[in-house]
């Protein structure tokens, strides 16, 4: 029994270690991109590095979470994390409008990325992190026996597919400077916002649902 319960401290301590690592990795993406996506004016980079720093938010609520079940498996969201998940969901909105206005101008504008190699090199990298840290915490969500926590690695999966979406409009543009597809990768990055906000307040009113659960079945 001691040594179940040994190993379960351990594996709550992974899972803790992980939240703080989303959270920081999550920072510095955020941060990069948004540098990037100004200096060479890249629309989809910029909305990517936006849609990060609302990703950190969920992310501290996962944090919470994790605290949470280490002390009671079968207890409910704190006030903490519900709140986080509101304010999740109103940021990926209020993403999804700024954005919906960006590419409109940016298409009427005619405006077009000085260089989108930044999103390449950060996109590359994000799908990569992404995708070790969905296999991570599936692992100690199984092991915990956790199904929020396997919800929350399903969940991730959206990250990568938005990783995938600014690999594909920054390398397109690199390669063939195809016009407007830089405006087109950021109205792509909004359908997965207003995706994930709406997911959050579900979460935050108790329903256990993510858009991508049957992607990994």
């Amino acid at each position: 029994m001691n040594t179940h319960n040994s190993q379960n401290k351990k594996l709550y301590k992974q899972a803790f270690a992980l939240a703080i690592f989303t959270i920081v990795y999550n920072v510095i993406e955020g941060i990069l991109s948004a540098y990037f996506g100004v200096k060479d004016e890249t629309l989809t980079l910029f909305g990517f590095g936006m849609d990060s720093f609302v990703e950190t938010i969920s992310a501290i609520g996962i944090a919470q979470m994790v605290v949470r079940i280490r002390t009671n498996p079968d207890s409910d969201k704190s006030k903490f994390e519900v709140l986080a998940l509101k304010i999740t969901g109103w940021c990926f909105y209020a993403l999804s409008v700024v954005l919906l206005v960006s590419a409109v101008i940016s298409i009427i504008e005619g405006h077009q990325p000085t260089s989108t190699v930044a999103g390449i090199v950060i996109a590359s990298i994000s799908i990569l992190v992404m995708w070790a840290l969905i296999i991570s915490k599936k692992y100690l969500g199984k092991q915990l026996n956790s199904s929020a926590m396997i919800a929350d690695a399903n969940c991730n999966l959206v990250c990568v597919y938005m990783s995938v979406l600014l690999l594909l409009s920054s390398g397109l543009y690199e390669l063939f400077q195809i016009p407007y597809i830089d405006a087109l990768g950021a109205l792509g990055l909004i359908y997965f916002c207003i995706t994930e906000g709406k997911e959050a307040f579900e979460k935050a009113k108790g329903i256990h649902s993510c858009g991508c659960d049957d992607a990994t079945h």
